[in-house]
């Protein structure tokens, strides 16, 4: 299973988002090509213990969310398109500076080798094990590169 957590896969990941530009444009979904970029470096923010987040399960993620979270990681299949978002993900604004969104996202990718943050509770899935994190963390950046087309 892969994993954000394999050096050799944040690698390739990289090399995928260095593939993004202006010009991206997404196969589904209503982000463009900066919101994208932006919801990544948020997510992976708070995934990562990055600035002050709180970290709380939803009451339907508490009924729902280790069922969820057992059917999206249980093997290699990608996520399927247009899988909802929490509201505190959904990015209205677009960047304006496209490769300084994409170097931190990438700074942050990078950061995954040193991964420690005992505090982490997904909204939706609760508590998770390093294991079940790294390989959300690399289904999650997947589902975004696919969604803009780099395979």
């Amino acid at each position: 299973m892969k994993t954000i957590f394999d050096r050799n896969i944040r690698e390739e990941l990289i090399d995928r988002i260095n593939q993004l530009n202006k010009t991206s444009k997404p196969d589904w979904g209503k982000m463009d090509v900066s919101q994208m970029l932006k919801h990544n470096t948020y997510w992976n923010a708070w995934v990562l213990g990055k600035g002050s987040h709180t970290y709380q399960q939803t009451f339907l993620g508490k009924i729902f969310g280790k069922i969820a979270l057992r059917k999206m990681i249980k093997d290699e299949k990608p996520f399927d398109k247009n899988i909802p978002t929490s509201n505190q993900f959904r990015i209205k604004d677009t960047v304006s500076d496209l490769e300084s969104e994409k170097s931190e996202w990438i700074s942050l990718i990078k950061e995954y080798d040193d991964y420690y943050n005992p505090n982490f509770v997904h909204d939706f899935f609760g508590k998770m094990t390093k294991k079940e994190i790294g390989i959300l963390v690399y289904k999650h950046t997947d589902h975004h590169l696919r969604q803009f087309g780099i395979y």
